[in-house]
This record gives C-alpha cells, structure tokens and sequence, in this order.
C-alpha cells in the first residue's frame, strides 16, 4: 500500500516561517557536516518553497536527484515553479525541464556558502537550474550582508 501526504493550505502558510526558520539556522549556526552527522538533503529541500516565498521569475519544473538517497538508493524531489511560488513533491515525474543530479555531499557543497556547484550533474534547462541555486544563495547572501537586526532606542 502507499499513502500520500499532503499538505493543507494552513500548513502550507506556515511554509515562509519554516523558511525564516532556515535562514536563521543558516545565517547563525552553519558548519560543515561532522563526519559522523547524516544530513537529510530532502529536508532542505521540502523548505524550497518558504525559501523562495518571494518567487522565482523563471517558471518551470525541476528534478533534484539525490543519488545516495535512503539507504544508497537514489531519491528525487521534484520542484514546480509557476506564478512566482514553488511547490515540491517527492518522486521523478514525466516531464521535466532540468535535472540536477550529485550526492549528499555534492548537494551540501552547493547549498554551502563556497555554492560550489561543481560536482552537481545538470542537464535539460541549464538556466532554470542555476537560477534556482541563485535563488536559495541569493535569500542568505543578502541577509548576511544586511547584518544582525538593530534595536533603535525611541
């Protein structure tokens, strides 16, 4: 038997907190992986839409390959951009109009701030695919360089 989850429109507003929540996490608290750390590069990727809660203005749909997903096996997410939000669901579809492809480690080099993206395997709309990681660095960088939130005394 199989189930599929989805999720309701309550849960899906809470899909730019989620994202916020991300962005303080990255902003504060990243490192790289300890040896011994699993990293769940779904788990990242299921936040893609609170990441980009201010759209993309590319459209399109996008398949991000995991290639040593659960247990070694390759696990894919796939990522609808249309009318300037993203939604994400998990399994490859039909269509689609770029893939990425790279393992774990090749994925948290690409969300990590060096974004070397050198190690990913693109194919199919090569823009839409580094306008997508543009996007997820974008969202950090220019947090990062605002700097800490200041108190003004009234």
């Amino acid at each position: 038997p199989r189930v599929d989850y989805e999720l309701t429109d309550r849960a899906r507003e809470l899909a730019p907190v989620l994202g916020e929540l991300a962005r303080w996490g990255y902003e504060w608290a990243w490192g790289p992986p300890l040896g011994s750390e699993r990293v769940d590069i779904g788990a990242i990727f299921r936040l893609i839409p609170g990441l980009l809660s201010e759209g993309l203005p590319r459209t399109g749909t996008l398949e991000l390959t995991v290639s040593d997903g659960r247990e070694g096996q390759p696990v894919s997410y796939r990522v609808n951009l249309a009318r300037g939000q993203a939604t994400i669901s998990e399994g490859a579809g039909n269509r689609t109009d770029a893939q990425m492809q790279g393992t774990t480690s090749d994925w948290v080099q690409a969300l990590s701030p060096s974004a070397d993206r050198s190690s990913l395997r693109l194919s199919g709309d090569r823009e839409l695919g580094h306008a997508l990681l543009d996007a997820l660095n974008d969202t950090r960088t220019a947090r990062a360089q605002a700097g800490p939130a200041s108190v003004r005394a009234v």
